[in-house]
């Protein structure tokens, strides 16, 4: 039988996903497991989000739609990234595909190629460094530290640039950190990619998941439309995972690429999907705001309960749903202790390694559970740790 593709080895996977199925072996074993490791709100998607998908389906659609997104759907995304984020795009400008991934995925392949490299943060998501490998692209780590606030390293990113460097992807607010690129370094970094004419990724999947301040968008910036892939979704402030449903508001010149791309992979999103998605864009925005105050309650808690934790300290997140404590004062590797805290004491998280090698010493927390379910596995860390 012959081998597979070379290109299958340069394709990794998330650890969340692999984490959450060993999680699932242990409670097949009827042991219980508290769930830290997977990145998915654990609120309904809205009733009346559910009820435009429903509606649409008796409606009828259910058959190919245009392979860019409806036209609905794309004038009401630029609708709203016009309100909250001042970027000002048109429907042409718009690719809606299956998720967000898919738009990181095709912009890469239609950007990207062998000989060039492309600067990502670490730690990040794992999917950036797998796409980039896959498009035959180099990855350039950016060091993406505490120090700093967990904001992208401007300083680090352009003592990386080379004559090679062909893109620059970050994502505010941040997986795995919660971190939140500043405003300065917002300006920094289109200031960067203009100077070396790079194309950049913005991943602003968590943008409505802002706590301290409104997110702010690199593609609102003078100059940045152009260069600027922003990718977005309805998956985290909708509680959409299982919808799929994501887009990219991108240049003019990138749309018939990415549709062509489109095309070739999935033909289409959903019709009725993407109807649901203008009843979440246009309808009743308070079922977000009341679960991005919960996430900042629940984001609280668990700051306040490793801070009690021997050899653990946190730094606050401004975004997102994850906290990345650093427990490089717990007498064995965060390795280890994840290992330690599933296997042991049923308490499922992440490595901060599988976001990359910067994030060694860190575990990745993500505070989706209900504060029940959060306080009595922080209970279980705690006294895992005291038991070392």
């Amino acid at each position: 039988m012959r081998d597979l593709a070379s290109r299958m080895a340069d394709l990794g996977t998330e650890t969340a996903f692999d984490v959450l199925a060993r999680a699932r072996a242990i409670e097949a074993q009827g042991r219980r497991v508290l769930h830290l490791e997977i990145g998915e709100p654990d609120f309904p998607t809205p009733p009346h989000v559910v009820e435009a998908g429903v509606r649409a389906l008796r409606d009828g659609h259910t058959k190919y739609g245009p392979p860019p997104g409806l036209p609905a759907l794309r004038e009401a995304i630029c609708e709203r990234m016009l309100e909250e984020r001042g970027v000002r795009s048109t429907p042409d400008e718009v690719v809606v595909t299956p998720g967000a991934k898919p738009i990181l995925f095709l912009a890469l392949l239609a950007t990207v190629g062998p000989g060039d490299e492309v600067l990502v943060p670490d730690p990040g998501f794992p999917i950036y460094e797998s796409v980039v490998r896959f498009a035959g692209a180099r990855v350039v780590p950016v060091p993406v530290r505490e120090e700093s606030g967990f904001s992208f390293d401007v300083d680090a990113a352009e003592r990386l640039i080379t004559p090679r460097t062909r893109m620059l992807i970050f994502n505010s607010p941040a997986n795995p950190t919660g971190g939140a690129t500043t405003p300065r370094d917002l300006e920094r970094i289109a200031a960067l990619a203009e100077r070396h004419d790079l194309w950049v990724i913005s991943d602003e999947i968590y943008a409505r998941i802002s706590y301290e301040e409104p997110h702010r968008s690199i593609a609102a910036l003078p100059g940045m439309r152009e260069r600027v892939i922003l990718s977005d979704g309805f998956s985290k402030a909708y509680a959409m995972t299982g919808w799929r449903l994501g887009f990219g508001v991108v240049p003019r010149r990138l749309a018939e690429p990415l549709t062509r791309l489109v095309i070739n992979s999935n033909s289409c999103t959903a019709a009725f999907v993407q109807l649901a998605g203008v009843a979440a864009l246009r309808g009743p925005q308070d079922a977000v705001d009341r679960m991005v105050a919960e996430f900042r309650r629940r984001r609280d808690l668990v700051v306040s309960a490793l801070g009690k934790i021997p050899g653990v300290r946190c730094a606050i997140p401004r975004g997102a749903f994850y906290a990345f404590p650093d427990v490089r004062g717990v007498p064995v590797s965060a390795n280890d202790l994840a290992s330690r805290l599933l296997e042991e004491h049923g308490v499922a998280t992440l490595s901060g390694t599988a976001f990359g090698p910067v994030g060694d010493g860190h575990l990745r927390i993500s505070y989706v559970s209900a504060p029940e379910v959060l306080t009595e596995a922080l209970q279980r860390i705690r006294a895992a740790v005291e038991q070392m």
